[in-house]
């Protein structure tokens, strides 16, 4: 695993899901690797009242009834479309659920404006059907097909962003769950094993550009993950995340819990100051996710530790804050400006502490790309 860039979850984790498949003495839907309530557990982290002889650590934050009713979904007949904002965690969750499900999490389609039936569907390897003609030989499966020659979980990453006929295409997958090969004459029908489902998710802010057909709607059920703003959360899915990037990194540098309030305080101002906008034009073009927060971060921590004096400043996330959110200009500078002069600067007078540090760093920022 130390020669991968990111490992996929059941490779990352493997240890831990092998050591849950040996306790795991629960009813398991179809060819599942665990039962739903170890998926849960896998997914959520472990509690004392589990029982269990180690601890398993939570890997997702989110409210427990989303990671539930998605285990329920997919031991159904029906897909599962992961639903929200950009950086709500979506595809990191479709990614854990595969992983813990079928241990293979990386039966992906990536959906574009350039996304084909045969993406979803299968193609041909031309030199061999030149030699040997068409037969399952030469076929190549899309990574849907995979999942349903092996009764697994396939991954449909920005639905929405796929044309029409694509989704059409997956109209007839999830509901007569084969595929039919009509260029040849024999063995032409794909079958779907138990245990095969689909994990959809969709970009709620791409509303318009491809949407779904009321038919294919039907086919799946729906969880909408909304963009989490409790700050114990939020501070735990960050801090999380810039543990796991120390340690790719091997950094040690320590991420001073004054600047994390700074940077979850930050946001939630940005968002409170958005939600009061009266156009898109007073909002800045960021989603201010918790993923773009950890994005601020990492940025942050990669400039202290390789051009800084290996310690995390605050002017140095007042920068990386700027530099990440700034995204149209003038328009976000004009807004994270007036959010520097009407909120940080009264709060650095009145609170002190790093906020002081905070306002000036965010000023040099702007100025530099004004």
């Amino acid at each position: 695993m130390s020669d991968l860039l990111r490992a996929p979850a059941e490779i990352k984790y493997a240890e831990e899901l092998d050591w849950l498949e040996s306790v795991d003495d629960g009813p398991k839907p179809f060819s599942w690797r665990l039962s739903p309530k170890m998926v849960r557990l896998f997914i959520l982290g472990s509690e004392r009242a589990d029982g269990l002889d180690r601890e398993i650590p939570q890997k997702w934050y989110g409210d427990r009834s989303f990671v539930e009713r998605s285990i329920v979904t997919l031991a159904s007949d029906r897909g599962l479309l992961l639903i929200g904002d950009p950086g709500t965690g979506k595809s990191w969750l479709a990614e854990l659920l595969s992983a813990a499900i079928s241990r293979n999490s990386t039966l992906v389609v990536q959906g574009t404006a350039g996304t084909t039936e045969d993406h979803i569907k299968y193609s041909w390897n031309v030199s061999m059907v030149i030699s040997k003609g068409q037969s399952r030989e030469s076929m190549i499966p899309s990574p849907i097909m995979t999942a349903m020659e092996t009764g697994a979980i396939g991954r449909f990453e920005e639905l929405t962003r796929s044309t029409s006929d694509v989704q059409d295409a997956l109209i007839s997958i999830l509901s007569e769950k084969y595929i039919s090969v009509p260029e040849m004459d024999s063995d032409n029908i794909v079958f779907a094993k138990p245990g095969f489902s689909v994990i959809a998710t969709a970009n709620s802010r791409d509303r318009g550009v491809n949407d779904l057909s009321s038919a294919l709607k039907r086919r799946f059920n729906f969880v909408r993950i909304p963009v989490v703003t409790n700050k114990k959360s939020e501070a735990e899915i960050v801090r999380f995340r810039t543990e796991e990037l120390l340690r790719r990194h091997q950094i040690e540098l320590d991420v001073p819990p004054t600047l994390l309030d700074v940077l979850l305080q930050s946001f939630a101002d940005l968002r409170a100051s958005a939600a009061a906008a009266g156009s898109d034009d007073e909002k800045l073009e960021s989603a201010l996710s918790s993923a773009e927060q950890i994005g601020v971060l990492e940025d942050a921590i990669l400039h202290s530790n390789f051009f800084g004096e290996r310690a995390l400043t605050a002017r140095t996330l007042a920068s990386s804050l700027v530099g990440s959110l700034a995204r149209r200009e003038p328009e976000d500078l004009a807004i994270l400006n007036k959010y520097l002069h009407g909120v940080v600067e009264p709060r650095s007078k009145e609170e002190g502490g790093s906020w002081p540090e905070f306002l000036e760093g965010g000023r040099d920022a702007i100025a530099t790309l004004s």
